[in-house]
């Protein structure tokens, strides 16, 4: 039996995993195993590994890695301790294959792991370009470990193939987040509104902020410019998911958690929504504001408004109803007045999305199930034209 070990280590990868564990879970031929890390195992951050379980997984081991310092030397510090503790994990559990996702740093603790141990990675979501983060060197560092390389669109197949990986171990199947919209049990808005224990009158805008690591500007500084963008808009209702656990994450949070005492009657900050509650809130949701790749990915194929800030997803494929702004007040204010005009939300309906259109874990699963297991690889040269 082909066991398939899958690392998660945020609330938000966890949600583009969900239905290819199912998957792995539901193959009489595959062994599902489940690594947490990261921002799952703390207080902070909500203990999210509780809803990993609550969902029927088993999690087979639990690396703790994340210091309580989010500092360049704590990240980094952390990092370090993520290696160590994958290593014991992977020698103990030997998995066939380990599936990864994305570009945060937790991950490419596990990639190094695996990759000296002599496990085959299989990697999702590669060859894409966010030029305001040091994740874009993690994602392209993932990509140069992996066997398997599962990319959203053409444009990151062709980019992964330029990295030097043959065509016949690159697949694009779409983002895998979008399953959710077939196969999701959407809550409808009065239970929403009674879950999360706000009246969502409109507009409604919901706001995921996370620190841009390579922006010339600091953090605190581009969330205090989005802050006061969002107090021009009183009517609205403002519902915050925290920052992810990245260098400068912890300011913008107690920075978020004033601004939430003084707005207390029009908004709300949730450390981790849930998929199911996270995708429902959206559909419901006038204006999506921040700089978090949902906006780009599943706010299309929901044909709904995103106010993307700062360069954080500066180089990804943007659909019609993306409006960027730069980290400044008058910039956020000019984009979300636009999201609320009437003619821009005429145009909404006849968005396109460009990442797929779902029943992307099945593909993942059979492609993985059925695959030859090795991890020599040779460079793929592309041949240019002097």
């Amino acid at each position: 039996m082909r066991k398939i070990c899958i690392v998660t280590g945020t609330r938000a990868e966890y949600g583009l995993l969900y239905w290819l564990m199912k998957e792995v879970g539901a193959d009489p031929d595959l062994q599902l195993q489940i690594i947490a890390t990261g921002m799952h195992l703390s207080p902070e951050f909500g203990l999210t590994y509780q809803q990993i379980e609550a969902d029927g997984f088993n999690i087979d081991a639990k690396v703790e890695m994340l210091l309580s310092s989010d500092s360049p030397v704590g990240i980094t510090k952390s990092m370090g301790l993520g290696v160590i503790g994958f290593a014991d994990a992977l020698d103990r559990l030997k998995p066939d294959i380990l599936v990864v996702l994305g570009d945060r740093f937790e991950i490419l603790a596990a990639a190094q792991a695996a990759m000296v141990a002599r496990i085959p990675i299989a990697h999702i979501h590669g060859g894409e370009t966010t030029e305001g983060a040091f994740d874009e060197s993690i994602r392209h560092a993932i990509t140069k470990m992996a066997q398997w390389h599962f990319v959203a669109a053409e444009s990151y197949r062709k980019r992964v193939i330029q990295l030097g990986e043959t065509s016949d171990r690159v697949f694009n199947f779409g983002a895998p987040g979008l399953d959710h919209l077939q196969r999701l049990e959407w809550i409808d808005r009065p239970s929403l509104e009674k879950s999360l224990a706000i009246k969502l009158d409109p507009p409604v805008f919901l706001v995921t902020y996370h620190p841009a690591t390579l922006s010339q500007q600091k953090p605190i500084a581009a969330m205090n410019e989005l802050l006061a963008a969002l107090e021009e808009f009183s009517q609205a209702t403002i519902i915050f998911t925290y920052p992810n656990a990245d260098t400068g994450g912890r300011a913008l949070i107690d920075r978020l958690d004033q601004w939430i005492v003084a707005n207390k009657r029009r908004a709300k900050a949730f450390v981790s929504l849930g998929q199911q509650r996270y995708l429902s809130l959206m559909c419901e949701t006038d204006v999506i504001i921040g700089n978090s790749s949902s906006g780009l990915t599943e706010a299309p194929a929901l044909k709904k408004a995103t106010v993307n800030i700062g360069d954080r997803q500066k180089g990804r494929l943007k659909a019609s109803c993306i409006i960027d702004a730069s980290e400044e007040k008058e910039s956020i204010i000019a984009a979300i007045n636009k999201a609320l005009s009437g003619g821009f939300r005429a145009e909404l309906p006849f968005t396109k999305s460009l990442y797929g259109s779902g029943d992307v874990s099945r593909r993942i699963k059979d492609t993985l199930k059925t695959s030859t297991l090795r991890t020599q690889k040779a460079f793929f040269d592309i041949e240019h034209r002097h």
